[in-house]
């Protein structure tokens, strides 16, 4: 009889028994049942065999690029770091109809007429259906393999006759492995399904795209390990209510994380986006007080987005802080720092701060671009239209430097903006026809803008 353990799913310490708390990290309701991947060959304990040891000095200097599998689709190609790696794992996840299954059927044609033998396996849709989905996309592929099944054991006997350099699972979450006593997706099926498929991977050179479900918290579904077991993580982010969708890399053990590729939904699927840039720009209007255009970086590309800001005098005890597409803890520093280093209170007011577009943020040199909305829309004079804004703000009230400015400034100026407000700490070449006005701390910045502000009413008055 198989021995059975619990395992801690945020720890992964081991118990004889089960019971309702961790002892080592303190989690309640953690303890999952681990029944074991696979059984060693009886009669062996741990360790009766040597494994090969290699000394460092003898390994080859000269390191060997991993050889990539192109789509044809740039901006997967760039999120993927280049293109696909052969025998690497991949799991892509996101929100419900938010375009996965769409993209990787988009994707597998473009491998399979691209010359890789390319399979692709849904545990979710019959064939007849994902035919339709073909035929609604106009995909047609005379090469591209389609298999419906949710076993395993048959997934790894197909995958060991036929041979394929490219193998896509949609979805990790329906398969189930008959070693194992729980329901398809449960945290112990989901787990061993992915072990078996990355070693498959490994074994026969084949590269594997694993799609995921998300929680209600945006995070893949099952055991955090999954993500650790896998080459590269990929998350789908956009809103449904919009017409772009973004691809995201978390984790890239052959590229940059953090690097984004945009599409745009349509009829016909998704169609990449080459100039982001001018893309969430694009309805931009004339300006208005709130505003301001954030120069940012995802991964390896520079992004210019618009940062809107509404402040309203508040009828409530506690003013509302509404924040979308950026960390609403970042906007309470941001506040505090305002009220305490520039004497701007916003104590009795509602703050309402969103990224146009419905892009999320996590880059701290965005505080100037957020700090520059929140004075124009109390000032409610507008910040001038060719103005670009970076910098990150410290609690002191200073403004520091944030890297690769020059990539940043290039980028809006290639979309003709030629005004750029940022940290006076920053190493920039000569920019020709771009005017930089350089601070060093926050409160310099708000008594330029109270001046600008001055300046326009003398303007108007005139």
């Amino acid at each position: 009889m198989k021995k059975i353990s619990y395992k801690c799913k945020i720890c992964n310490s081991t118990y004889n028994k089960w019971s309702g708390k961790c002892e080592t990290c303190g989690s309640w309701n953690s303890l999952i049942e681990d029944m074991g991947l696979s059984n060693g060959p009886k009669g062996k304990t741990l360790g009766s065999q040597r494994g090969e040891i290699i000394p460092l000095k003898n390994i080859a200097t000269e390191e060997k690029a991993p050889s990539r599998i192109l789509s044809k689709i740039s901006e997967l190609d760039r999120v993927l770091g280049g293109g696909l790696v052969n025998a690497s794992a991949v799991l892509v996840g996101g929100d419900p109809g938010i375009g996965k299954s769409t993209l990787l059927l988009q994707a597998a044609v473009r491998f399979s007429q691209n010359g890789l033998k390319t399979i692709y396996i849904s545990g979710e849709e019959a064939e007849s259906q994902i035919r339709m989905r073909a035929h609604r996309l106009k995909l047609n592929s005379k090469t591209l393999q389609l298999g419906t099944e949710t076993n395993l054991r048959n997934i790894l006997t197909t995958l060991e006759v036929e041979k394929p350099g490219l193998a896509i699972i949609d979805s990790i979450q329906t398969l189930w492995a008959d070693n194992i006593d729980s329901a398809p997706g449960s945290i112990s099926q989901v787990r061993a399904a992915c072990h078996e498929l990355v070693i498959f991977a490994k074994k026969n050179n084949v590269a594997i795209i694993l799609v995921g479900h998300v929680t209600k918290d945006g995070q893949l579904a099952g055991p955090r390990v999954v993500e650790h077991m896998v080459d590269t993580v990929l998350y789908f982010e956009g809103d449904r209510e919009h017409q772009f969708r973004i691809i995201r890399s978390v984790k890239n053990r052959y590229g940059a994380a953090d690097e984004i590729g945009v599409f745009e939904m349509t009829g016909g699927g998704l169609m990449e986006v080459l100039n982001p840039s001018a893309f969430f720009l694009s309805e931009r209007e004339n300006p208005v007080p709130g505003s301001s255009v954030f120069a940012g970086i995802e991964g390896t590309r520079p992004l210019l987005v618009e940062i809107q800001a509404l402040v309203a005098p508040s009828t409530l005890a506690s003013p509302r802080r509404t924040v979308v597409g950026l960390d609403s803890n970042r906007l309470s520093m941001i506040l505090a720092v305002l009220e305490a280093r520039c004497n701007i209170s916003l104590s009795g007011m509602d703050v309402y701060l969103n990224v146009a577009g419905g892009l999320k943020i996590k880059e701290p040199a965005a505080d100037l671009a957020i700090a520059a909305a929140l004075i124009s829309a109390i000032n409610e004079t507008p910040i001038k239209k060719e103005t670009v804004i970076f910098g990150e703000i410290s609690l002191s009230g200073a403004i520091r430097a944030t890297a690769q400015a020059d990539i940043r400034l290039k980028e809006a100026q290639k979309l003709g903006f030629n005004f750029a407000l940022a940290p006076s700490a920053i190493k920039i070449r000569d920019i020709p026809k771009m005017q930089i006005v350089k601070y060093s701390n926050l409160n310099t910045f708000a008594l330029a803008q109270a001046k600008y502000k001055e300046a326009k009413i003398k303007e108007e008055q005139l």
